[in-house]
């Protein structure tokens, strides 16, 4: 597994100047670690498993369950118009867009990011209201944080809590994830990585609206691969969460190569290396791309991998699961590197991974290196 994963990642840390690096495995119940670089290139902390680092667009997976879990308890219905749980966007566009097309970027082409004019609640909300759709709803993908944020907002409104507050107290503990933050903690800040900008200035991600549902998500390692075991196995946790996990998977829209989940992309496993990189490159994040509603929605796991890129300035992230074969890879830097880099490093170890298991190798392993 270190020749698989040395063999994926060393060129890729040298061809993007890439500090530094946290890989984390899971492969049938067991997790490994294997460790890149430094934390801080002006402190010399090396990277560990329990190294934090920006997350970036992977957070929307959190918001995604939240969501769900806000479904599963009955505060909400994927259903519901937006504007039935923000009363301010009564009389917009939103009383005929609904929770589910806000959460898989399909209510009729919000853009990639709120203007720059808008820099308070009082001014997103006027924003929101003024907002004409390009498209009917569901005709489209278009990825957008907005849409995402809101989806994340009304859900948090549903269930009486500012959503910092249910992801922090409610969603993190009970998914038992000890060291995934929306703000760090100071007694944590000395794990806190650096990022690093193209012209290698350190740098950490600056506030913005709903930047905790988009992209604010801080984590490890060890954590994140957790999340990514619980998501091919959550037998272990209460029924509304169990439930909600399930409901991040079931596949809504297919809109070019991707078929679109709530925070999760999927796709037919075995994929060709070519559509997932498809799927995640810059065409299928900033172009409206006319979507399919699958009906009925996709809802198997059966021959499905999961997906999902992440970016700040200065940070790079991906986490892919495929649940069906208990692996799940996450990759964790501080450096923003081209997702197709990404992609291809991961499908790299993914198909070296899958293929031992095939040879019945890897079921004899149990130490975890680190």
């Amino acid at each position: 597994m270190r020749a698989a994963v040395d063999a994926a990642v060393v060129p890729l840390l040298k061809e993007h100047d890439i500090p530094g690096m946290a890989v984390a495995i899971a492969i049938d119940g067991q997790k490994y670690y294997f460790n890149y670089g430094k934390a801080s290139r002006e402190s010399g902390r090396p990277v560990t498993e329990n190294t934090l680092f920006e997350l970036g667009s992977l957070s929307k997976t959190f918001t995604a369950t939240l969501a769900a879990y806000a479904q599963a308890t009955g505060a909400l219905s994927l259903s519901d118009t937006a504007s039935a749980h923000l009363p301010a966007l009564r009389g917009s566009a939103f009383d005929n867009i609904s929770l589910l097309e806000l959460g898989t970027y399909t209510a009729g082409g919000l853009p990639l990011q709120f203007p720059d004019t808008v820099t308070d609640t009082d001014k997103m909300i006027a924003w929101y209201r003024s907002w004409k759709p390009a498209y009917p709803s569901g005709a489209y993908r278009l990825y957008s944080n907005p849409s995402i944020g809101l989806f994340g907002l009304l859900a948090a409104r549903s269930m009486g809590q500012p959503y910092k507050d249910l992801a922090e107290r409610m969603l993190f503990p009970k998914l038992g994830l000890p060291d995934t933050h929306i703000e760090v903690p100071q007694r944590k800040a000395a794990r806190y990585a650096y990022g690093y900008s193209r012209n290698n200035a350190p740098t950490r991600v600056s506030p913005g609206m709903l930047d905790a549902q988009a992209y604010g998500v801080k984590s490890s390692a060890a954590d994140m691969i957790r999340f990514l075991q619980l998501n091919m196995d959550a037998s272990a946790l209460e029924p509304p969460l169990r439930e909600a996990i399930g409901a991040t998977h079931v596949g809504y829209f297919q809109a070019g190569a991707v078929t679109q989940g709530l925070g999760w992309e999927r796709y037919a496993y075995p994929v060709a290396l070519d559509r997932l990189v498809a799927g995640n490159s810059p065409d299928s994040a900033l172009n409206a791309i006319e979507a399919a509603r699958l009906d009925p929605p996709l809802a198997s796991r059966a021959n499905a991998l999961f997906n999902k890129t992440g970016s700040t300035n200065g940070f790079g992230a991906y986490a892919v699961f495929v649940p069906e074969k208990g692996i799940g890879i996450v990759m964790l830097a501080n450096r923003n590197y081209p997702n197709a880099a990404r992609i291809k490093a991961a499908y790299r170890i993914l198909t070296a991974l899958d293929g031992e298991k095939v040879q019945g190798r890897l079921r004899q392993t149990r130490a975890a290196p680190s």
